[in-house]
């Protein structure tokens, strides 16, 4: 029992000597996690750049749309284009009704999180435009949202897209998180606006 406690209070592992747990830094393989933390801006280009990165890296979002029963939180497949992104709700769904009533949308992504060295994701705010089919803009929007392999899937006739309403996200706020930045001399939360 004994032994079994020391293997439990060093995370599985005896402890040997001269060893000790207490002295560790706060991350042994990521020691710069550690406060006190940097809170320097990064340079706009740099961060729209990041953010585009990561958001074209991922193609489902967690979308966030106000209903007439409340707040409703959706996953959603999107496509990116630069800060943008596009999305085919489908007909009559609340999701697609809410931002027909009211344009303003939250959206998230993430990439998967293993530890403080690791986190890293956007929190974005911002406009539904909803294109018709063959509007202004229809025909850019579907093809940045890849419907040919879209309607592949499905077993669809993929000769011509399918005449359906594509959402355009455009954003105005986006609070993106990046530890790996404090290791740069950065904050690990930075801020774009579109009239910065």
């Amino acid at each position: 029992m004994h032994n079994d406690r020391v293997a439990i209070e060093n995370f599985g592992y005896p402890r040997q000597n001269n060893y000790n747990v207490e002295n560790l830094p706060m991350s042994y393989a990521f020691p710069w996690v550690e406060p006190p933390w940097p809170d320097k801006v990064l340079p706009r280009d740099q961060l729209e750049d990041r953010i585009g990165q990561l958001i074209s890296s991922l193609n489902m979002c967690v979308l966030s749309t106000f209903g007439n029963n409340g707040p409703m939180a959706s996953p959603i497949e999107y496509y990116a284009e630069n800060l943008d992104i596009f999305m085919l709700p489908d007909p009559g769904t609340p999701k697609l009704k809410a931002m027909q009533n009211d344009p303003r949308i939250s959206y998230a992504v993430h990439h998967p999180y293993h530890g403080w060295h690791s986190a890293h994701g956007v929190q974005v705010f911002g406009k539904a435009e909803i294109l018709e089919p063959h509007a202004p803009g229809w025909d850019h929007g579907m093809k940045v949202f890849r419907w040919h392999g879209w309607m592949s899937d499905l077993g669809m006739d993929t000769s011509e897209p399918f005449d359906r309403q594509v959402v355009k996200i455009v954003p105005d706020r986006i609070l993106y998180t990046e530890t790996w930045l404090w290791k740069l001399g950065y904050c690990a939360k930075q801020v774009w606006t579109r009239d910065s």
